[in-house]
């Protein structure tokens, strides 16, 4: 499984013929690796509907021919621009060709009427993906320990997200093999050392913590 990192919290994930992108704000990220233009993929997740996580999606979608999974509000918007839409909400668990997706509740405004913020659940080809989105720490992310997660992908900007000793916290609850931060150095408010969460993390806990810059990957 590839991962790559686009930076703030995009990512794309490929295994097999299925390419996996997560977040998709390009467009107006400073930091972003590549532009919309130059992405091609199958599914497509959005977590909430800020202009920093929807971002480039609408477009992407309609590029790929690519399907959506979101809350059902965030899937409204893309319903309404014809595009293939899985919708749920929180706490289901989603059928995909790849394996399945569950939404899992994340503590953070939604960006759109009535919605709710989520972190996804990915089952791809037989690994397991916790991309959480924007979150605060909570207490329920220990229920994720039963879903034996192999890589993480935890916010740890802080200000808008949890920071990084929460998001350090976040990973002892989860026990993921690996873990990767997302969420920071986009903008002066969320300028964070990720290798202070890799101490910490290393410190307490059996989890790899990789730490990419925008453009880089990593095989899992």
């Amino acid at each position: 499984m590839k991962v790559e990192f686009l930076g703030h919290a995009a990512f794309l994930i490929t295994e097999e013929s299925y390419t996996l992108l997560f977040d998709p704000f390009l467009t107006g990220n400073p930091l972003a690796a590549k532009k919309a233009d130059e992405v091609k993929v199958t599914h497509i997740f959005v977590s909430h509907a800020h202009s920093d996580h929807l971002g480039d999606a609408i477009q992407i979608a309609k590029n790929s021919d690519a399907t959506v999974y979101a809350v059902f509000e965030v899937a409204q918007i893309f319903e309404k621009e014809g595009i293939k839409v899985q919708a749920g909400n929180l706490g289901g668990r989603l059928p995909a060709d790849f394996g399945s997706v569950k939404i899992f509740q994340a503590f953070h405004s939604s960006g759109v009427a009535g919605g709710s913020a989520s972190g996804f659940v990915v089952e791809l080809i037989g690994k397991k993906i916790y991309f959480a989105g924007d979150t605060a720490l909570f207490g329920d992310m220990s229920l994720l320990e039963s879903e034996e997660i192999d890589l993480a992908l935890l916010p740890i900007g802080d200000i808008y997200t949890m920071g990084i000793e929460d998001a350090a916290k976040a990973v002892e609850m989860i026990k993921p093999k690996k873990v990767i931060p997302m969420h920071y150095n986009t903008f002066p408010a969320i300028q964070r050392d990720p290798m202070e969460f890799k101490k910490l993390v290393e410190a307490r806990t059996q989890t790899e913590v990789i730490i990419l810059k925008p453009g880089e990957s990593v095989e899992i």
